[in-house]
């Protein structure tokens, strides 16, 4: 057995396909990696992740809606913006684009997600075949996927996900710029940057790793030098002034929410942030590392060869990842800021690419094979026993964000409006997450209002402003967001107060309860009706929650 395999293996290091009794599963794992150079075995690869995500997703989350950061992008998107309060507007463009095509389900903005992820993976592998083939093309993208940044990092698309996208198109352009110096191939860096920079102002690190990697480099002179870096730096700014302008004349608010939300931190907090973020980058960067070692198993001195005689253009690679981890490290320790590893997620391929394509040295196929039988095993086991568990287990302990309860909430809030108006529900508030799920799971599709009882501020909304009417919901242990909505209902006309209770259940198994109270505020016109008692509501509710699964 052990001949047979053998022989395999150094058949198909000379690309032979390998089929034998007994091992056929080998064999088609050699197929595939065949298949890299024949253009279809990293289409394949992608197409599998998206599948099996979009599986798993569909399991796991039976019991759960859409996160809030993701309906948050619809609403965002709901309108054509150059920015919002938060965040620059590309994640919010994307979902408004998407939802042209593709209906307000979960499944749609799942296979959103898990697309924008594909075409990260896509673009880090035209990066990597500059570099190398076959074999290690394969094999950079599958170390990316022991990780689960591009499956359940990927999964919430907003200002985080979308970078997963932007950053590797956004630095492919910028290599092809550098190396060829061609004004085409500059418009396209500089209006990728600019991309980049409207997922999210984190990127300007991504950028200014650019400008020091080009410094640093050995042909800085013939780069800088030629029409390319300045071609780049105009298209960018054009791309950009539109943005630049709304800033300008809103109040630059992205930045007050920023300031407002991650700065403020002392030396010694700000320091340990610091230095916290540099660990667990490196931590991240050191398990696909480990796991190539283990593969590759090379002398020390020629693994030492390696890293000393890096290839000029993977040292600039090099030097960007390395700009991607130092600069956000030293903006915390210098300015106080957040700056959790989360938001540097996206910058890992780089270091994985370099480790790969660094290597000198042959890596057995066996081995290849190996690692990629393992990451489908991953996604299979994942897919076929965990997401199972996940969902048995949510019926029980729900999702801290509250989202088991999003549709049937949202549900029983419009069922209440529409017993006391004949109009579509125009404008919702309450607890900010159920607020952005009744803009997207109720039919009426109302405006999520910030002044509508928002936690935290206890703002009276303008009557004039609302005179359509306005409904709000919270969950019924948020003291703030009652309080609030209590302030308004004390203040307003007609306004209704009722209490409604929910029970998760999964093919019949009962499971977790929820308290809810909610407001209606009548449009000004109507005459305002007889509240339903609110033990009437939770009885309805609880009986629809027990005949099915809360998601269909």
């Amino acid at each position: 057995m052990c001949v047979g395999l053998s022989a395999i293996v150094v058949r198909s290091e000379y690309g032979h396909r390998a089929w034998s009794s007994g091992t056929t599963w080998r064999g088609a794992f050699l197929l595939w990696i065949d298949g890299v150079e024949e253009g279809w075995g990293i289409p394949l690869l992608i197409a599998g992740l998206v599948a099996l995500s979009m599986a798993y997703f569909a399991v796991a989350y039976i019991q759960g809606d859409l996160h809030q950061d993701v309906i948050e992008t619809w609403s965002l998107g709901r309108s054509f913006e150059w920015g919002s309060s938060k965040h620059p507007p590309l994640m919010a463009w994307a979902a408004r684009a998407w939802t042209t095509v593709f209906p307000l389900t979960n499944w749609s903005f799942n296979l959103l997600a898990m697309t924008n992820s594909a075409i990260g993976l896509w673009f880090t592998d035209r990066i990597a075949r500059q570099f190398v083939r076959g074999d290690k093309r394969l094999t950079v993208l599958l170390l990316l996927l022991v990780l689960p940044i591009y499956q359940l990092h990927a999964q919430r698309f907003n200002a985080n996900a979308v970078l997963l996208s932007t950053w590797p198109l956004a630095t492919f352009c910028f290599l092809r710029s550098f190396q060829t110096r061609r004004t085409s191939w500059a418009i396209a860096a500089g209006a990728t940057a600019a991309l980049a920079m409207l997922g999210k102002y984190y990127s300007i690190f991504l950028i200014g790793s650019f400008a020091v990697a080009a410094l640093c480099h050995g042909q800085r002179k013939d780069y800088f030098s030629s029409r390319a870096p300045w071609i780049a730096a105009a298209t960018g700014l054009a791309v950009l002034t539109p943005h630049i302008y709304w800033l300008a004349t809103t109040g630059a608010q992205p930045f007050s929410y920023a300031l407002e939300h991650h700065s403020g931190k002392a030396p010694v907090a700000a320091l340990v942030e610091a230095i916290g973020f540099v660990l667990a980058m490196s931590g991240l960067i050191a398990i696909p590392g480990l796991i190539w070692l283990s593969m590759a198993r090379p002398r020390p001195s020629r693994l030492l060869d390696d890293i000393f005689g890096l290839d000029a253009r993977l040292r600039l690679l090099l030097s960007i990842g390395i700009g991607t981890v130092a600069f956000p490290a030293l903006t915390s320790a210098i300015f106080g800021t957040d700056m959790p590893p989360l938001w540097g997620l996206q910058g890992i391929f780089l270091f994985v690419i370099v480790i790969v394509c660094g290597a000198t040295y042959r890596v057995p196929r066996e081995r290849t094979v190996n690692l990629a039988a393992t990451v489908v095993a991953i996604g299979a086991l994942a897919t076929l026993v965990v997401a199972p568990l996940h969902a048995v287990y949510r019926n029980s302990f729900p999702l801290h964000e509250g989202r088991n309860f999003y549709q049937p909430a949202v549900a029983e809030l419009t069922r209440q409006w529409h017993a006391t108006s004949d109009t579509a529900l125009p404008a919702v508030g309450g607890d900010e997450g159920l607020a952005f799920a009744a803009a997207f799971y109720s039919p009426d599709h109302p405006v999520f209002q910030t002044e509508l009882v928002h936690p935290n501020e206890l703002k009276l909304p303008d009557g004039a402003g609302f005179s359509e009417g306005w409904a709000a919901l919270c969950y019924d242990n948020d003291v703030s967001c009652i309080s609030g909505m209590d302030a308004a209902a004390a203040r307003t006309k007609h306004a209704i107060r009722s209490t409604f209770s929910l029970t998760t259940s999964l093919f019949g198994w009962e499971g977790a309860s929820q308290g809810f109270v909610a407001l209606i505020v009548p449009p000004a016109t109507d005459e305002a009706p007889q509240p339903e008692a609110s033990h009437g509501i939770a009885e309805d509710l609880s009986s629809q929650r027990r005949s099915r699964p809360m998601l269909n």
